[in-house]
C-alpha cells in the first residue's frame, strides 16, 4: 500500500507542475470533506478547474484516465459543488479535467492532460 501512496503522490506532484507550467493557479490540493476528496482545484482565465489525477506504473490494465468511471465523475461533480458553496464563489465557469500520469520503470514520466473531459 505504501508504494501505491508514493506513486500517487509523485504523480500528483508531476500533474501540479504540468498545470502550473500551463498558466494555471492552484487553489487547493487534496481537498476533503466527509463525501470524498478532490485532487487538485485550479483556476485559469476565470474558470475553476477540478482536476482528477490518476497515476499508474504501466498501461497493462488500460490508461490511467480510463479509471475515471462515470461513478467517479458524478462524485467529483458533487464534491465540486460542495467546494464552490464552501468558498462562496457564486456562479463561476467550471471545467473538469483529468491528468493521467504513467511512471513506467526505466522510462521518463508520461503526463497527459485531458481538458473538459466530463
Amino acid at each position: 500500500m505504501a508504494r501505491n501512496v508514493e506513486v500517487g503522490a509523485l504523480g500528483e506532484e508531476l500533474a501540479v507542475g504540468h498545470l502550473v507550467e500551463r498558466g494555471m493557479v492552484v487553489l487547493a490540493r487534496n481537498w476533503r470533506c466527509r463525501y470524498g476528496e478532490l485532487d487538485v482545484i485550479a483556476e485559469r482565465a476565470g474558470t475553476v478547474v477540478f482536476v482528477e489525477v490518476k497515476t499508474r506504473t504501466g498501461r497493462a490494465f488500460g490508461t490511467p484516465a480510463e479509471a475515471v468511471t462515470f461513478a467517479k465523475q458524478a462524485r467529483i461533480r458533487r464534491l465540486a459543488g460542495l467546494w464552490l458553496r464552501e468558498q462562496e464563489r457564486g456562479w463561476v465557469r467550471v471545467r473538469f479535467d483529468v491528468v493521467a500520469v504513467v511512471l513506467a520503470p526505466g522510462c521518463r514520466p508520461d503526463v497527459t492532460h485531458l481538458e473538459a473531459v466530463f
